[in-house]
């Protein structure tokens, strides 16, 4: 009889073991590593006669024509084009009808040298006074030679906007940096949020620089002229060739990329924040100075006591280098932006942080290490419900290739993990739930490879859930279909 009981204890033991090793695997505590060995396809740069890079046809017509919120709050657009052969008109005729342009604003006309290029005639301009959730088609150029876009307007400013966003980063132009925007096309997405490193003209010498920032603009003409990319700069745009004379970080891509800096009281272009339906988006340099009392620091601080998640309660950073990466590759790079921003992210509830430069794909828990210093505390980070999601996507396909070497064991901190290029959308519901994907491009083809469901920081603890009307919470989520975790949860 006692050895009955004796071995009733044990399976009873094996069965509550069982069950904490089952809660622990479905909860999605445990790491994985994707087996999936991709195929290779050459990392080289189209070559520049290929059709991607197409120039317009017509005399000294617009070309590389992108597009950037111009405001804080989604009421305004910024128009970037080039010129090749003249200044030409400076002007954006606009109106919500085809064909049909009501109203015309006067933009600025830059150019720069590097090395021995000379660049076209670059154009910017700020078309403001726009309505919410409309859209608007836009002319520029002269004559025969002139072109004609669209583009819609966010939803007014609300915390149950719906939004969808891309997220790409270090694209390049290659055949897979190609798959990768075709693919983002098809994906529904309304802006995409770029994490850095454009063109990769840097690694290319003398006039091949302007060159290959030129049939970059045209190659990704066919999304930035429909729909917004906030853009973040990452170290291959740093450009710093002294052997060629040019030693000013940042020329080519400040002389050609726009941002509304100054909307968000920034005093420089590679730091800034736009607020987009339901998201405030804030943009980080991780290659400025930004330790204690630099003018990125500062701002920072300041940006934050703006954000108002009663109004935009979801809370999304975005930078170059990761702050969590367990790959070979750049491997602990982001530490010392780490341990300054680290506390203010998890103090301010921010809900997910995206990056690139590290050429694969990962994606962490909610983890953080701010209670570690010199002399005392935990020096591994540690489960933390207040903490961000990290996210590295710097997977679009240049011609350096991809980033295979990721580190043995996998990290506790570190969700999925894939060494494959592809983009990520974040479809935003409402205040409480988005979805994010990650699609890898397999060979062409468009392969939702991982997701799930972000909670929102700030609506998703219980005393603020509280704060929403029943009533109003079940109408939003009548239009949302639902996961059976977002079920669980609801």
């Amino acid at each position: 009889m006692w050895k009955d009981k004796g071995m009733g204890f044990v399976l009873l033991q094996l069965q509550i073991l069982s069950f904490i090793f089952l809660s622990f695997v479905n909860s999605g505590s445990a790491g994985v590593t994707s087996a999936f060995v991709r195929s290779e396809w050459p990392s080289t740069d189209i070559p520049l006669d290929n059709e991607a890079f197409v120039v317009p046809k017509g005399y000294n017509a617009p070309q590389q024509v992108h597009v950037t919120q111009g405001d804080y709050d989604g009421k305004a657009m910024l128009i970037s084009w080039v010129t090749a052969e003249a200044p030409g008109s400076n002007s954006v005729h606009y109106g919500k009808s085809e064909n049909k342009y009501e109203f015309t604003a006067e933009g600025t006309i830059t150019n720069y040298t590097f090395y021995k290029y000379e660049s076209g005639y670059i154009h910017h301009c700020l078309v403001d006074d726009l309505e919410y959730d409309t859209k608007y088609f836009y002319k520029i150029g002269d004559g025969d030679s002139a072109r004609e876009f669209w583009f819609q307007t966010p939803p007014k400013i609300d915390p149950d906007a719906p939004y969808k966003f891309g997220i790409i980063g270090d694209l390049g132009q290659t055949y897979n940096s190609l798959s990768t925007v075709e693919h983002y096309l098809q994906s529904g997405g309304q802006t995409v949020l770029f994490v850095g490193d454009l063109s990769y003209a840097d690694r290319y010498k003398y006039n091949d620089v302007g060159v290959r920032w030129d049939t970059w603009g045209r190659f990704v003409e066919r999304s930035t002229a429909y729909q917004p990319w906030i853009w973040s700069a990452g170290n291959h745009e740093i450009e710093y060739m002294p052997d060629m004379g040019e030693v000013v970080p940042f020329k080519s891509y400040l002389y050609r990329i726009s941002t509304p800096y100054a909307a968000s009281k920034s005093t420089n272009p590679l730091w800034y924040a736009v607020r987009r339906a339901s998201a405030h988006i804030i943009v980080l340099s991780s290659y400025s100075p930004f330790v204690k009392y630099t003018p990125q620091w500062m701002w920072l601080r300041e940006e934050f006591k703006r954000v108002d998640r009663e109004k935009t309660p979801w809370l999304i950073v975005l930078m170059h280098v990761p702050i969590y990466n367990s790959n070979e590759a750049h491997f602990m790079e982001g530490e010392s932006m780490r341990s300054v921003y680290e506390s203010w992210f998890v103090h301010y509830k921010v809900d997910v942080i995206f990056a690139g430069h590290v050429h694969a794909y990962e994606r962490s828990y909610r983890i953080s290490n701010i209670h570690y210093n010199v002399s005392s505390g935990d020096p591994y980070p540690i489960p933390d419900k207040s903490a961000p999601v990290y996210i590295t996507v710097g997977d679009g396909g240049n011609q350096e290739g991809l980033a295979g070497r990721f580190r043995d064991p996998q990290p506790d901190y570190s969700a999925f993990r894939e060494a494959s290029y592809g983009h990520s959308t974040l479809d935003i519901k409402n205040r409480t739930h988005a979805i994010y994907h990650w699609n890898r491009n397999d060979d062409g083809k468009q392969v939702p490879t991982d997701s799930f469901t972000l909670h929102n920081q700030y609506w998703g603890n219980n005393r603020r859930r509280r704060k929403l009307n029943k009533n109003h919470l079940h109408t939003i989520i009548a239009r949302v279909p639902l996961t059976d975790g977002m079920r669980r949860w609801l």
